[in-house]
């Protein structure tokens, strides 16, 4: 997160910035400035900019206005938007920002900020505590008085240029033509297994005293007895058998997931109770019966404790995707860890977990108790989402668009993942929502993908 002020490069226009590249690092909202941003200080909006706002809402995402302009200009200016905006912001004054935020209706961690004044937007943005993209700002080709706020903003601009000690901004990536000319310093945890391991641990304490200082209301009464109403029944095959892939890793997989299961299984969340999956499961550690199982380290795949319970949250995950249950935190990793069995069963995979430091969580924000059932037999893991009663609505899981494409001879598996909310009484869709937009790298020999789902 971006709080502090200091220099920035900026990106030559919003034109350049790759919208579909900050979607997948988890971005869903997206708030712009108007003048010397999206058009020429004062004029109207351009088909240009129109089209701009129908491919970034194709994308996914939601937007929003934030401008100093009156309310007249700025209703005029939205006319072929389809977006909402806040005119008379009185930019760098954090509310209207923060405001945003709630017309938005998405976490402040996944919404990004556009414009392109130093000491207004990039200024306003980071004491709101909002990441932020400083564009260059738009001049006509014989526009001389540019005013004392762009001649500092130029001398800035010109020190961080001159002094590479500051790191880079986000808005850095989407520069076509930049590119780092010096190494990146590896990072503390990169230099060794050891390094990692403290790093880690770092982390599992920072997030245990986070716990502690937390308001939220944890699950943790278990009970055998069902509750009556199943929302919906999840089962998969826990061992994968293909070429490449270790089967004593697949077996020891299956047993963490029967040690976590025992956990888990039971358990009621109440109206307003957060499901914590390692708050119930603990620290998997080799005293308690865990094996080294498949994991995923700097995205590449090797053998660690616990491994394979990223695929006990992922089931957790899409339990409560079929549900009303609001997610409030979520790790994605690739879902193309090996090639697929029979027919693509979409986000079959996918759900990162790392004791204490990445944690799957929802929020029971129904007015009724809920309850997680799971277990295994033999090689079969079964899951149930369970209620006291019927939910007004059920859900679809479907995918659109699956195929494998080519990037910097990598190959990764693309899609669009939706939800259709569907009304229980008449069986009619009322909603369809965009889940993920899936960009996962393809972590298995390139020679198995299948010739016919490669696209250029």
């Amino acid at each position: 997160m971006l709080k502090n002020f200091y220099p920035y490069e900026y990106v030559e226009n919003v034109n350049v910035i790759d919208y579909k590249k900050l979607y997948n690092k988890g971005y869903r909202g997206i708030i712009f400035d108007v003048d010397n941003t999206l058009v020429h200080h004062g004029t109207p909006c351009t088909k240009e900019v129109e089209k701009l706002f129908k491919t970034i809402h194709k994308i996914g995402f939601k937007t929003i206005l934030l401008t100093d302009n009156g309310k007249k200009r700025t209703e005029e200016f939205v006319k072929n938007l389809n977006t909402d905006f806040i005119f008379n912001a009185k930019k760098p004054k954090v509310d209207n920002f923060l405001n945003c935020i709630k017309k938005l209706k998405i976490d402040k961690e996944k919404v990004i900020y556009i414009g392109d004044q130093i000491f207004l937007d990039t200024y306003g943005a980071n004491k709101a505590g909002i990441d932020n993209i400083l564009v260059k700002y738009m001049r006509y080709a014989d526009e001389v008085n540019i005013g004392k706020k762009r001649k500092i903003e130029k001398v800035i601009l010109w020190l961080y240029f001159k002094n590479k000690k500051y790191q880079h901004r986000i808005g850095d990536i989407y520069l076509k033509e930049f590119k780092p000319k010096v190494k990146r310093r590896k990072l503390f945890c990169e230099i060794n297994p050891t390094c990692y391991k403290i790093s880690q641990e770092k982390e599992i304490i920072k997030r245990h005293i986070k716990n502690i200082k937390s308001k939220e209301k944890f699950a943790k009464i278990k009970t055998e007895e069902k509750l009556p109403n199943l929302v919906y029944s999840h089962h998969s095959n826990m061992i994968k058998r293909a070429p490449g892939i270790d089967i004593t890793l697949q077996k020891n997989k299956a047993i963490n997931i029967d040690l976590a299961c025992k956990k888990v299984n039971g358990i009621i969340i109440n109206p307003n109770e957060t499901f914590s999956m390692w708050k119930l499961v603990g620290k998997p550690a080799k005293r308690k019966g865990y094996k080294d199982g498949r994991v995923i380290i700097w995205d590449k795949l090797t053998s660690g404790m616990g491994g394979g319970l990223c695929n006990f949250g992922n089931t957790i995950h899409i339990l409560v995707l079929h549900s009303p249950l609001k997610v409030v935190e979520f790790h994605k990793h690739s879902d193309a860890l090996a090639p697929d069995e029979g027919k693509r069963i979409p986000l079959s995979a996918g759900t990162s977990v790392s004791y204490n430091t990445l944690d799957f969580r929802f929020l029971n924000n129904t007015n009724q108790k809920v309850q997680l059932c799971m277990w295994c037999e033999g090689e079969e893991f079964y899951a149930e989402l369970r209620s006291e009663k019927p939910f007004p609505y059920y859900y679809e899981i479907f995918e659109e668009n699956h195929r494998f494409q080519k990037e910097d001879n990598k190959y990764y598996r693309c899609s669009k993942i939706y939800r259709n909310v569907i009304n229980a009484k008449n069986n009619k869709v009322i909603k369809k929502e965009l889940i993920l937009n899936n960009h996962s790298e393809v972590m298995y020999d390139y020679n198995l993908i299948p010739k016919e789902l490669i696209k250029k």
